[in-house]
């Protein structure tokens, strides 16, 4: 009896030594666990930052300047490379340096890009490139002149606008076609704008005149606040509408999800 007592005592505390070492070695995998998805997402944010930086980064449209080539609700994708890459390619625009470095190609009339204000370079606007540096930029009676001689411009039919289902409207639309032969659409929404008429644009080395396509509801080089926009402002060339929806969706309406959808603007060049 006794060295049945003695076995029942010393079996005892070897029921609990396994369990206490188990312990000790699940806590030593947690904390690996745990190191091991900071570091995977440490990893993921300086790649994320990385490839924004350097390669795309997404855009949403909050307004309607460029309509119709770019309507609210679009979200698209710009290349940061395309003009090469100043401090505003970069989060927060940090003074690392002064101009532009690694340029690809220079930019173009016609190219649609995003830019830092000038005068509040944390804001970020979409506009067109209109004139390049050296060029003279004025409009007559809503007619762009560039260099002196008119961009020609024909009617093509009108625009709706889907934004307020209750209050669609036709926009007449007109083509307008760039000296390079590259063409796009603009709106006209009415006979006289307020900078339908200017005085003569010389742009500046080193800067770029920009408009909007919505000319009539468009902040932009033809305004001073805005002016002309220096190389070092630009942030990319906008490239590929990925998404987009014209913002009637309800959350509480799973349907209304996919009505709001454009589908036939996802994954469309941008001209």
């Amino acid at each position: 009896m006794l060295r049945i007592r003695a076995a029942a005592v010393t079996t005892r505390p070897s029921r609990f030594t396994i369990p206490l070492l188990m312990s000790s070695q699940d806590t030593d995998k947690t904390k690996y666990s745990w190191d091991e998805t900071i570091r995977t997402w440490i990893i993921a944010l300086i790649l994320a930052v990385i490839f924004r930086s350097l390669a795309f980064e997404p855009f949403h449209i909050p307004s309607g300047s460029m309509k119709d080539t770019l309507l609210v609700g679009d979200y698209l994708f710009v290349a940061k490379y395309e003009y090469g890459y100043s401090r505003y390619s970069f989060p927060f625009g940090l003074p690392v340096y002064e101009g532009r470095v690694l340029e690809w190609h220079k930019p173009h009339r016609g190219d649609v890009v995003v830019f830092r204000e000038p005068a509040d370079p944390r804001i970020d606007f979409i506009k067109r490139i209109i004139g390049l540096p050296g060029d003279t930029v004025q409009l007559k009676d809503g007619i762009v002149y560039l260099n002196g001689k008119p961009i020609p411009r024909k009617a093509d039919g009108t625009f709706s606008d889907d934004e307020d289902p209750d209050n669609v409207h036709a926009i007449p639309r007109f083509t307008e076609t760039l000296p390079s032969g590259k063409t796009y659409d603009i709106l006209k929404q009415r006979r006289y704008g307020m900078a339908d008429d200017t005085p003569v644009y010389h742009v500046p080395p080193g800067h770029y005149f920009m408009m909007g396509d919505n000319r009539d509801n468009s902040r932009d080089s033809r305004f001073s606040d805005v002016g002309f926009v220096p190389a070092e402002n630009l942030v990319g060339k906008a490239e590929l509408i990925f998404f987009s929806t014209n913002g009637t969706a309800e959350w509480t309406n799973p349907v209304s999800w996919f009505e709001a959808m454009r589908f036939r603007r996802f994954f469309t060049w941008v001209k």
